[in-house]
């Protein structure tokens, strides 16, 4: 099969264009001192996406990321329209997160068989009635429910959209397209907690979960417009897992996501609740917070700018540098002025940092590329939610400057392990 002529565009808004003759690209040798990526049965990309295609996939996680992120101002709100415990409310956030991490390899599994497109549909075509179950739950049990299944079907479009962009885009230009859309997830993370707060305030906690669950409907049907990539067809639903997990260089990136998740998930969860223990207002705590996603897409542009110009390896070090200088501050002083630098460069050093390793992830196992996929976002996701919880007890005595100053340590093995494993990988 030519992966030119089958991702030819075809009818109204079709996503993709060739820009390679349809006789294929010749394939490049390799080295032992290369990270085989490239393989006999895996297509090599040879299109490029249109700025619709582009469109939809952005839309895709930012919704996702929305609803993700959307319940954190409102639990007391909740808990007050329902008559329960704000406890009782957090295990609605807890089971969201919990479906939404459990299921990333089903859903990278089910993309590696029945296709990317078709499992972003099929998630989104599921995302929608359970995200409108959550605005209209009657209780706690119902609400509890609901948002663990709108976790789990949420949970495929994020990382089927970065496959996506890994199947079509070849690996040199591949950190453009991925930057945009970690750029877009950024903007849902920063706007779920301001939007969500305001709605939240002039019109009930209800109509927070409706908002997704429409853009999810009007998406699963929007995304017929793009075509299926061409990828290796794998034998059985369990066989991806097969291929990612004899892969040595899988097992090496899955470790440097889980100290990525560890240092720049977990710990950052923390910058709000050291301003509030120092007195300051909980709306401006949170805002504070909400400048990461401001400096990850400010970042992202320079990301996108220096892709080509800068090796991979430093982009890592540039966002590693960032990160250990935010975290050294943090730990310094816990003041308004101080956190907000924090915040942004911690923004800087998830785009320069994380969108490199994520690139990395998408061409370690181009056999079963969205498997291998899911499986990084369960380690970057199972590191912040391991730091995080190790973390509490700190946190809870208010010892807030070695909880920062241990995540700037943290971020020195990070570094290093991002940036030689990925300048040994070409």
């Amino acid at each position: 099969m030519v992966i030119g002529s089958a991702l030819r565009p075809h009818g109204p808004g079709a996503g993709l264009v060739s820009d390679r003759d349809r006789r294929g690209p010749r394939p490049r040798p390799t080295s032992r001192k290369e990270c085989h990526v490239v393989t006999t049965t895996a297509p090599r990309p040879v299109a490029v996406l249109s700025p619709s295609a582009l469109r939809l996939l952005r839309t895709a996680g930012f919704v996702s990321n929305f609803d993700r992120f959307c319940i954190a101002p409102m639990p007391a709100l909740i808990g007050s329209g329902l008559g329960v415990p704000v406890a009782t409310v957090v295990l609605a956030a807890s089971g969201y997160y919990l479906a939404y991490g459990l299921m990333q390899p089903v859903w990278g599994a089910a993309g590696d068989r029945w296709g990317r497109v078709r499992v972003m549909r099929v998630s989104l075509a599921g995302a929608a009635p359970a995200a409108l179950l959550s605005a209209l739950a009657p209780d706690a049990p119902v609400l509890i429910a609901a948002r663990v299944l709108t976790g789990a079907c949420f949970a495929a479009a994020i990382a089927a959209s970065l496959t996506y962009v890994g199947d079509t885009v070849p690996a040199e230009v591949r950190q453009r397209p991925l930057s945009e859309l970690m750029t877009a997830f950024a903007l849902g993370t920063a706007l779920a907690t301001g939007v969500a707060g305001a709605l939240a305030h002039y019109a009930g906690w209800r109509p927070v979960f409706a908002l997704p669950g429409v853009l999810a409907g009007f998406l699963a049907l929007a995304l017929r417009r793009l075509p299926e990539p061409a990828r290796p067809r794998s034998g059985s639903l369990l066989a991806p897992f097969g291929t990612v997990l004899r892969s040595r260089r899988q097992w090496y990136v899955m470790a440097v996501a889980l100290l990525e998740g560890a240092v720049l998930l977990g710990f950052l969860t923390y910058l709000a609740p050291a301003l509030e223990a120092h007195g300051v207002p909980v709306a401006v705590a949170g805002a504070v917070a909400a400048l990461y996603g401001v400096g990850t897409m400010a970042a992202s542009r320079a990301v996108t700018r220096l892709v080509g110009r800068w090796s991979p390896a430093a982009l890592i070090v540039a966002g590693g540098t960032q990160t250990a200088l935010a975290y050294l501050l943090a730990g310094y002083r816990q003041s308004t002025g101080t956190l907000v630098v924090a915040a942004v460069l911690l923004g800087g050093g998830w785009s320069f940092l994380h969108s490199t390793v994520q690139t990395w992830a998408t061409t370690v196992c181009p056999t079963a590329r969205s498997t291998a996929v899911a499986l990084f976002g369960v380690a970057l996701y199972g590191g912040g939610a391991l730091s995080g919880g190790l973390a509490a007890a700190t946190a809870q005595a208010g010892a807030y400057r070695p909880l920062f100053w241990l995540a700037a340590l943290l971020s020195v093995p990070l570094t290093v392990a991002a940036a030689v494993g990925r300048a040994r990988c070409r």
